[in-house]
Order: structure tokens, then C-alpha cells, then sequence
């Protein structure tokens, strides 16, 4: 097919290749069946690397908006609105069906489904509400102290904890307080997904470096309004912040104003030491802890929960009255009658134990190809170090043209094109059963070793 109309503008921050990506996706000009340029050809109508259009097939194949042929090309089978052609069955297909590696995916495989469908009846014991809270179930609101916050170090009670519906949600509402263009810190490379969230709001992204510790917190500029990091297992990098640097960004956050959000996305899940203490509980006057439950349970439940210094707490709570804004309580109460049978935290040990593992299959297959890998002994991914953009973007080709999705950090950093961006695969083990893990890790070992180690 002819070149769809893509304009780029660099003068946005917005990666080029996530810009390639959302050009196909919403372009009227493309439809379900079309056979797109290949990735040469279209970096030389563009003017772009090759990387740039490369990077954008690969997360539209992930997406499952492309589909790759082997010796043919890349066709579209996910455009919006557009007449939907024959599919091959899944034998037909020239490639094998895909294993996830990618980071963000819960470990379903551990989730005693007799558990769930306890928990679900539960649930649906309790009478329906005939009003709405803004703050939260209570019950859910207890569980989240009992069984998330006091073994962390924060001495909170039940009415300081707010439900949202995850810890990106959670940001963009306290964004929504800050002055409109306000400028929010991000670490780079970082959580892609709420820095869009927080873009979302209308606030100004600066980018603030990390390295294998975290969040370099002397190089954060001055003027900031807000701060968000992850300092219990930087993602995607995997360090933890030091307590030094913790003290300095308190103290920081003190002397200027700033509000310091805390990204808590897998805090429970630590291998080597007890889960560290959170960064609320060293400064509660200035920072917003922000949890989730997609990760230790599933998506499906859409619960999350906030912290918050009480004067934020009281304007948030004020706005969701203002505004009807509320989240959802029916996966709170089951989140509550996992907690109230003991099951929660049964499951918290069955997934550590399990991941546990499956971290341990991930690095030694890193090691037998000849890489080394970063990241703590926590959450459920780490990184491995590539010596440039092009051997990253190479690998995550051939893996996935052997059935194999794997994620890279250029897809996290909002400054892909910095020759000081870092290179690497980021690979997560939670997704996938054991079965299809220990498959997609012989192919990634493979592929490993037809790079240099970064």
C-alpha cells in the first residue's frame, strides 16, 4: 500500500515512535487486510531511523493491531471501523502463538481460583449500597492497613486511605490540585503510564535521571510542584533508593514545597529482605503513597488506594463529592472477603515464593547466553543491559518473530533519541504459567546470544 499520511512534531517531547504508532492506529486511510510499507521504507518517507519505525510495528504487533507474515510483510487486522476480513485459525498461522514477556502482568497461575469464587459470593452477601462513599468501602479501607501498610513502617489508620482505581489513576487526581502547567518531575526511563497520566492533567514533564539506585535526587531541578518516583523498586531499572537519598528528597520536599507522589506499584514483592519501609512513613507531611492490587492480584478488580497528607486528602475528598467522582466499590469488597478469610494473605505468600522462581529461571537463562542482568531481588521483572538501541531493537524483532514478546526500555524513557538513554530488554516472568515461561526463555536465551553483552 501507499504511505499513510504521518505528520511527526518534534517539538513535543512524545516519542517519534510513539507518535508513528498512533498515527497507523487512527489513520482513516488504513483498514483491516492492508499490507503496511516495511519498516525501511517508511523510515525513509518519514526522514526517521529505522529504530523509530521499528519500535512502532513491534508495539502494534504486541498489540495485536499488526500481524507479521513471514516472507510477506506486516498487515493490519485492528483498524478501527473497518471491515473485518477472514482470519487464519491459530494452526494456520505462520508463526507461533505469542509468550508475554513483557513487565505489568499479574501471576494469575498462583490465584486459587476457589479462593476467587469465595471471595466474589462474599462480596455479593453484602446488600447493595444505596449510596456512594467517596472515600471507599471500609472495609476495604482496613484490609489496605492491615495487610499492605503496617508491615511497611506507616502507621496509618483506615479513614487516611482513600480507594481509587489504581496508582496512575491515583496520580492524576492529585495532579488535578496542582496549578494548571504545573511542572511534575518523572523519573526517565520510568513508568510511561503515569507520566501520561499525569501529562493528562495538562502538567509540564521534566525528566529526572536515575541510575542503579533510583531516582538521583541532587539532580532535581528546582520549580518542580510535584515529584513521582518509585522508590522501593525503580521501574524499569529495578534499584531501590537509598535511605540517604530518601532523607535528602524529604527534606527537599519540605524546604520547597514540593509534593512527592510514591509509586508503591509492587512493594510487596521483595525476595531478598523483608518489603522496605515506604517513603510515606519517613515524610507523611509531604508525600502521597500510591498503591495498587493489579499487580499482586489482577486488573480485573480495579482497586487501588492513596495516602495522602490530610490537607490533599480533604481536597480530594471534596472534589470527588463535587463531582460524583467515585471508585467502583464492588472489587473493594473483594478485596475486603479475601482479607476477612485469611486468604489474601495466604496468596501474598504463594506469590512470592512463586516468583521467587520464576526470577531465578529468568536470570540464569540470562546468564547461560553470556548477559548479566539489573534490578533487585524484588517485584516480577528485570533488565537486561544491551550495548545500543539497534541490538534492542533486534532482539525484541527476532523474539518476536519466534512467538516471544519482550519489552525494551526505550520504551520508557521519554527521551528515546538521548544518546544517553539507556539500552536493554525488559523482561517480566509473571504473566505467563511455568510451562509457557520456561518455552519462551529458551527462545530468549537464543536470541541473547546473537548480541554482545551491554
Amino acid at each position: 500500500m501507499q504511505q499513510p499520511p504521518i505528520v511527526l512534531d518534534r517539538s513535543t517531547g512524545v516519542p517519534l515512535a510513539v507518535q508513528v504508532a498512533a498515527a497507523l492506529r487512527s489513520s482513516p486511510t488504513v483498514r483491516t487486510g492492508d499490507r503496511l510499507p516495511s519498516t525501511r521504507e517508511l523510515a525513509t518517507a518519514l526522514g526517521v531511523s529505522r529504530t523509530v519505525t521499528a519500535a512502532a510495528y513491534d508495539q502494534l504487533l504486541a498489540e495485536g493491531w499488526l500481524e507479521g507474515r513471514r516472507g510477506v510483510g506486516s498487515f493490519v487486522v485492528g483498524a478501527a471501523g473497518a471491515v473485518p476480513i477472514a482470519r487464519s485459525s491459530p494452526a494456520d498461522l505462520p508463526f507461533a502463538p505469542t509468550i508475554d514477556l513483557r513487565p505489568g502482568a499479574p501471576c494469575l497461575e498462583v490465584l486459587d481460583r476457589a479462593v476467587w469464587r469465595r471471595a466474589w459470593r462474599a462480596a455479593g452477601d453484602e446488600p447493595p449500597d444505596g449510596t456512594w462513599s467517596a472515600a471507599g468501602a471500609p472495609a476495604f479501607r482496613t484490609a489496605v492497613v492491615e495487610h499492605f501498610l503496617r508491615a511497611r513502617g506507616l502507621a496509618a489508620d483506615p479513614a487516611d486511605v482513600l480507594g481509587t482505581t489504581g496508582t496512575s489513576a491515583g496520580a492524576a487526581e492529585v495532579a488535578r490540585l496542582l496549578p494548571p502547567g504545573s511542572r511534575v518531575g518523572v523519573e526517565d526511563p520510568g513508568y510511561r503510564r503515569s507520566a501520561e497520566a499525569l501529562r493528562g492533567t495538562g502538567a509540564r514533564l521534566v525528566p529526572l535521571r536515575v541510575d542503579g539506585d533510583g531516582l538521583v535526587v541532587d539532580e532535581i531541578p528546582a520549580g518542580l510542584a510535584a515529584v513521582c518516583c518509585t522508590p522501593a523498586h525503580q521501574f524499569p531499572l529495578g534499584g531501590r533508593l537509598p535511605a540517604a537519598r530518601r532523607v535528602a528528597l524529604v527534606e527537599r520536599a519540605r524546604a520547597e514545597g514540593l509534593l512527592v507522589l510514591e509509586d508503591d506499584y509492587d512493594g510487596e514483592l521483595r525476595y531478598d529482605v523483608a518489603p522496605l519501609p515506604l517513603l510515606a512513613s519517613l515524610g507523611p507531611d509531604v508525600v502521597v503513597l500510591l498503591g495498587t492490587t493489579s499487580k499482586v492480584l489482577t486488573p480485573t478488580l480495579g482497586v487501588g488506594w492513596l495516602v495522602a497528607p490530610p490537607g490533599v486528602r480533604d481536597r480530594l475528598l471534596a472534589v470527588r463529592t463535587a463531582t460524583g467522582t467515585r471508585p467502583s466499590r464492588a472489587g473493594q469488597r473483594v478485596v475486603a472477603a479475601m482479607a476477612a478469610h485469611g486468604d489474601l494473605s495466604r496468596h501474598l505468600r504463594r506469590l512470592t515464593r512463586e516468583l521467587s522462581v520464576r526470577r531465578e529461571l529468568v536470570r540464569d537463562t540470562v546468564i547461560a547466553a553470556g548477559h548479566h542482568t539489573l534490578g533487585d531481588a524484588a517485584g516480577a521483572h528485570l533488565v537486561v543491559p544491551l550495548l545500543d538501541r539497534a541490538d534492542e531493537t533486534s532482539v525484541r524483532a527476532v523474539a518476536l518473530e519466534r512467538g516471544v514478546v519482550v519489552d525494551g526500555l526505550g520504551r520508557h524513557t521519554l527521551r528515546p533519541e538521548s544518546p544517553d538513554a539507556p539500552a536493554g530488554l525488559v523482561v517480566g516472568w509473571a504473566g505467563p504459567d511455568r510451562a509457557a515461561l520456561t518455552r519462551g526463555l529458551a527462545v530468549l536465551g537464543e536470541v541473547l546470544r546473537t548480541v554482545p553483552p551491554g
